[in-house]
């Protein structure tokens, strides 16, 4: 079973996700350590995934502390999904799955179960507002290579540098190397947003 934790400090929303956990006959609800910071919890109740709703505040705010790698995957639910969209960690740290707090036991259920299948998810109406910066458009001329649609796809997964040059079996550099070419041939500004142009073109699968 996946270990459910959720975080959220106002009893209303706290109470229904705990509830769409709690009725799953997949997941296990943690409960939680009022008062205590979501990144010191881990440490505790080490749970494989976390529901965080912000409600308005910061997520720094919110998880009073790092979050290191190997922790708990994290799903969030916010006001404005597409200002977390376009936050670099979405490529590099725990978020794995951006929502509308409004979402639905439906919607919130479909994305515990793809996390936990290793997949990265994106709210659709968090995909088409998201703001992009102006840069130059990509050049169509340069195509991805095949190991680079591959390195695309473990980006979609959230793996870092190492991790990428670990499955394989090259440097940390040539990781490096080849996230580059990806981010500087679609146009991107982060590896979220390499990944999100890479769902779109239909060059990673969902």
């Amino acid at each position: 079973m996946t270990r459910v934790l959720v975080a959220a400090r106002g009893a209303a929303a706290r109470a229904r996700l705990e509830a769409v956990v709690a009725g799953a006959p997949a997941l296990r609800l943690v409960p939680a350590l009022p008062g205590v910071p979501v990144a010191r919890q881990l440490d505790e109740l080490r749970p494989d995934l976390v529901l965080l709703d912000l409600e308005g505040e910061r997520l720094e705010t919110v998880l009073g502390g790092p979050w290191g790698a190997g922790r708990a995957a994290l799903i969030v639910l916010a006001e404005e999904p597409r200002r977390v969209v376009a936050d670099e960690r979405l490529g590099r740290g725990p978020i794995r799955a951006v929502l509308p707090r409004d979402a639905t036991a439906g919607e919130l259920l479909a994305a515990v179960d793809a996390v936990a299948a290793g997949l990265v998810v994106l709210h659709p109406d968090a995909l088409r507002r998201a703001p992009r910066p102006v840069r130059a458009e990509p050049d169509p001329a340069q195509p991805l290579t095949g190991r680079e649609v591959e390195v695309l796809g473990m980006l979609a997964e959230g793996l870092g540098n190492k991790a990428i040059a670990s499955r394989l079996g090259i440097s940390t550099h040539t990781a490096k190397f080849h996230v580059a070419s990806i981010l500087s041939k679609l146009g991107a500004g982060s590896r979220t947003e390499a990944v999100t142009i890479g769902m779109r073109r239909g060059l990673v699968a969902i």
